[in-house]
C-alpha cells in the first residue's frame, strides 16, 4: 500500500499544486482585467486629451489670426493717423489761404474805395465792370476754399472715426489673446 499511498499523495500533492495554480491564475486573469480597464480608461483619457488639444490648437490659430488681424488693423490706423495729421495739416493751410485772400479782398477794397474818395478820377464803365468781376472772382474762390475745409473737416473726422474703431478692435483681440494664454498656462 505504500505504492498506492504514494500515488495518492502525490495526486493530493498535485491537486493542491493545481489549485494553488487556479487561484494563482484566477488572481492574475484578475490582475490583468483590472489593467485592461486601467488601459481602457488611460486610453479614453488620451483620446479626451488630444481631441481637446485640437480644440486648443484651433483656438490658438484662430487666435493668432486675431492678432495678425489686429496688428494690420493697428498698422492701418497708424496709417489713417499719419493721414489724418496731413489732413489737418493741408486743412490749416487752405483755411490760412482762405484767410490771407480774404484780406486782401478786404484791403483791395480799402484801397479801391479810398483812392475813388481821394482824387478825382471818376470810374469808367469798363473799370467798375472789371472791379466788380474781380469781386466775383474773389468771393468764388473764397467758396471754393470754405467747400475745400469743410470736406477736409469731414474727411478728417471720418479717418478719426476709424482710427477709434480700429484701436478699439485691437484692444478688443488682445484682451482675448491674453484671456487665451491665460487659460493655457492654466492647463
Amino acid at each position: 500500500m505504500s505504492a498506492l499511498e504514494s500515488i495518492k499523495q502525490k495526486m493530493s500533492s498535485l491537486r493542491l499544486e493545481a489549485d494553488a495554480a487556479s487561484s494563482k491564475i484566477d488572481e492574475l486573469e484578475c490582475k490583468v482585467k483590472t489593467i485592461d480597464q486601467e488601459n481602457l480608461a488611460k486610453e479614453q483619457e488620451i483620446t479626451s486629451l488630444n481631441h481637446r488639444n485640437q480644440l486648443l490648437e484651433a483656438e490658438v490659430e484662430k487666435l493668432e489670426a486675431g492678432v495678425k488681424d489686429a496688428k494690420l488693423i493697428a498698422d492701418e490706423s497708424q496709417q489713417h493717423s499719419t493721414q489724418n495729421e496731413a489732413l489737418t495739416r493741408r486743412l490749416q493751410l487752405l483755411e490760412d489761404e482762405a484767410e490771407e485772400a480774404d484780406k486782401n479782398v478786404r484791403e483791395t477794397n480799402e484801397k479801391y474805395v479810398k483812392a475813388l474818395q481821394h482824387s478825382s478820377y471818376v470810374p469808367t464803365k469798363i473799370s467798375a465792370n472789371q472791379h466788380l468781376s474781380r469781386l466775383r472772382q474773389t468771393d468764388i474762390k473764397a467758396g471754393h476754399f470754405e467747400r475745400k475745409v469743410a470736406a477736409l473737416e469731414a474727411d478728417r473726422d471720418a479717418w478719426e472715426k476709424k482710427y477709434e474703431e480700429m484701436e478699439l478692435k485691437y484692444k478688443e483681440t488682445a484682451k482675448a489673446l491674453e484671456d487665451f494664454r491665460m487659460e493655457i498656462e492654466g492647463l
